[in-house]
């Protein structure tokens, strides 16, 4: 979700109202998503590389998610929607924000609408070196590791590989995130800064999106010679 900043400095207003102009798109893609059947929706909040960010836009920050936790967390309960975060182990976190971040994901933990998760203090390689030391404590032997059982041993190991990136205000780096399940990802850029990505920027990615055709490194799927089944939707 990139941009806010960006988004201030055009509007001439301080940076931190661009972070709660980022919130509130961020609410519109939730519902947005949800209203059109989208199963998992995966947010990406604060990254491990945003601590190093002056200390006042981090405590800020800090202060917004608590609040939007606390202000929606019924909400999203109500709308059937499972909340989780990915990275919130973070000892840098504040503790009582870590503790409402644990109420949020206990309310909705039975859930079965869609999957909303918040990447927030995530980064890609932690997660690996993660599963990589869980694989170890685990006593399994070097020769027995597979992708599959790599992919077990990692944060919110039920999530499915990621179908769709879209990376707002025109920035193409992956930035660290969820780097073993994007590994087939398809990827978007809208120029639009984040503030500004609401319900309609964000059904054209999608509408953008139905019309790509996934081969996952194998021949288009019109080819004659590719069997029924060889491919994943």
């Amino acid at each position: 979700m990139d941009g806010n900043r960006r988004w201030a400095a055009r509007e001439s207003v301080p940076e931190n109202a661009g972070h709660r102009a980022g919130k509130s798109a961020a609410m519109d893609v939730i519902d947005a998503a949800r209203s059109i059947g989208v199963r998992w929706l995966t947010l990406y909040a604060f990254s491990s590389e945003n601590w190093h960010r002056p200390p006042d836009e981090v405590r800020f920050l800090m202060r917004l998610v608590q609040h939007t936790v606390r202000r929606h967390s019924l909400a999203l309960h109500a709308k059937g929607i499972r909340c989780r975060f990915l990275g919130a182990e973070d000892s840098r976190i504040p503790d009582a924000l870590r503790r409402d971040i644990a109420n949020l994901e206990n309310l909705t933990r039975d859930n079965r609408g869609m999957t909303l998760t918040a990447a927030f203090g995530h980064g890609g390689r932690a997660d690996l070196v993660r599963a990589t030391q869980s694989l170890i404590r685990a006593g399994i032997p070097a020769d027995a590791v597979t992708e599959k059982l790599l992919a077990a041993h990692l944060p919110l190991p039920d999530t499915p590989d990621v179908d769709l990136v879209i990376r707002t205000s025109g920035e193409q780096r992956i930035s660290n995130f969820m780097l073993w399940q994007v590994a087939y990802a398809e990827w978007i850029y809208p120029p639009e800064l984040w503030p500004d990505f609401g319900t309609d920027p964000f059904l054209r990615c999608l509408d953008e999106f139905s019309r790509r055709q996934r081969r996952f490194g194998a021949r288009p799927q019109t080819d004659p010679h590719i069997p029924t089944g060889a491919h994943r939707a």
